[in-house]
């Protein structure tokens, strides 16, 4: 596969390019054994690592807007291509998460967990750096999971098969080999046994400060309650919820949680004080038109004359506002050239650094009393939904949620405040796929079907052709 073929060679290029520390060779003389001699060439990886989640075709576009784009949340407002397949869900319109930067941040992952231990250097700093591994190759695993297959207990007519597991680092051309996919459950098995290690490897991360750009025990225990979430283990979901509360520092009545009038604001703070796990951006990762040609500001937002703006706000998303919700106002009603009617850019996405400049929290806090009470609903503790949902709305400027309900009643309400709470940050249409449920679409435009095949990503033709242990979704 020629993506495997190109683990090491990018991994050495990235770690050449991060510091001066390992200028002793000429580069091309760099090796595995010469880059990864010490504590602090393993550092690098992992900062490389870190950069490969910041691609456009990852968390630095993709994964936050193409899930919005394929439900109702996302209206495209300008026939640039950007989104227009998606929303329509076109056939292999989807979230594409095949690509090199994708592939090459498990690998840097599993270079630093095979390797760290074995060379000179303080054994709490290679503690962390294997934490960190840990929780980026299951943050990536369970992206691909979710993008390829269907959640244990959802599979259409059998269907199980999901990503492919890689665990041991391709280090040399002749490590690479070409593998089948793994089923949902054995992925989904993978993923909690590297965030279990994670949260006894990682350090406490205050929020709010610089140490949420890298993984972090709270950050471990929120993915791992969101992927239990997912599993349809909901006892588990809530137990992981709580402890991830517990260290963030989040209350069962919200406090911690931004007041409502700072919402707004929190989105124009780096880090967002509410953030668990977010992904820094800073000028020098970008190249001149970065911002303007591919960032989601560019896409989402018109504060600069130079912005695409592409993409607003559904008005199905707007109107499904309460009055006076804090929420309303990541909103901003405006106009767009050559698009009738009115529009709505995003004010999550304004590139509040500069130049387009912003971070993209990954990991909220309130997503936690979110996940704990979609869980309780599930395991019937309707008192425990109602005491977590009215918490997050105490803080978003609503009462209590109308009491009396209970069932699927209780659990549409909380879809609903996943919904506005999480909007255009990547989530909606993978809570409807994980909750087995057709995929709601918004002006008009048919619903698709959860049994359709387009609920599943494709495998790129050119992988099935390389690999013949590749088996394509159902439908491709």
């Amino acid at each position: 596969m020629k993506y495997i073929k190109l683990f090491v060679v990018s991994a050495l290029i990235a770690v050449s390019a991060c510091t001066d520390v390992l200028d002793v060779d000429p580069r091309q003389s760099l090796t595995p054994q010469t880059a990864f001699s010490d504590v602090s060439g393993y550092t690098s990886l992992t900062f490389s690592m870190y950069a490969r989640l910041r691609d456009f075709g990852f968390y630095g576009q993709t994964m936050v807007l193409a899930p919005e784009a394929l439900a109702d949340n996302l209206l495209v407002i300008a026939n640039t291509g950007r989104y227009v397949g998606e929303e329509v869900n076109q056939d292999r319109s989807h979230i594409n998460l095949w690509n090199l930067n994708n592939w090459s941040a498990i690998n840097d992952a599993n270079l630093v967990i095979a390797g760290v231990d074995g060379v000179p250097g303080d054994q709490n700093t290679k503690n962390r750096l294997k934490g960190e591994a840990f929780f980026v190759r299951a943050l990536v695993h369970f992206d691909q999971a979710r993008v390829f297959g269907y959640e244990p207990g959802r599979e259409v007519n059998g269907f199980n098969l999901s990503a492919i597991l890689r665990t041991t680092p391709t280090a040399v051309f002749s490590d690479a080999d070409l593998r089948p996919r793994s089923t949902n459950v054995q992925v989904y098995e993978q993923i909690e046994a590297d965030l279990l290690e994670a949260i006894n490897l990682l350090p406490v991360a205050n929020r709010g400060s610089a140490n949420v750009y890298r993984a972090n025990r709270a950050a471990a225990q929120a993915l791992l309650a969101r992927v239990y979430l997912y599993w349809g283990r909901n006892d588990r979901a809530i137990a992981l919820a709580t402890d991830a509360m517990s260290t963030a520092g989040i209350g069962n009545d919200g406090s911690g949680l931004l007041e409502a009038e700072g919402y707004m604001t929190g989105f124009n703070t780096f880090p967002n004080p509410e953030s668990l796990f977010e992904i820094e951006i800073r000028q020098v990762d970008w190249s001149t038109v970065d911002g303007v040609n591919n960032s989601v500001a560019s896409l989402a937002n018109n504060d600069l004359a130079q912005a695409q703006f592409v993409v607003s706000a559904s008005q199905e998303l707007i109107n499904s506002h309460e009055p006076g919700d804090a929420r309303l106002s990541a909103w901003r009603a405006t106009t767009r050239s050559g698009f009738n009617g009115t529009v709505h850019a995003s004010l999550k996405w304004r590139g509040a650094k500069g130049n387009f400049l912003e971070n993209l929290p990954v990991l909220r806090a309130s997503e936690l009393l979110l996940i704990r009470a979609e869980a309780r609903q599930k395991t019937g503790d309707t008192a425990g939904a109602y005491n977590d949902i009215n918490a997050l709305r105490s803080k978003r400027n609503l009462g209590p949620l109308t009491p009396g309900l209970t069932g699927n009643d209780l659990f549409e309400a909380i879809l609903h405040e996943r919904r506005v709470e999480l909007a255009f940050e990547g989530h909606r249409f993978f809570d409807l796929k994980r909750n087995g449920l057709d995929i709601r679409k918004h002006r008009g435009l048919p619903t698709v079907p959860y049994t359709d095949y387009r609920v599943l990503s494709f495998l790129p033709n050119a992988q099935i052709l390389l690999n013949e242990n590749l088996v394509q979704n159902p439908g491709y």
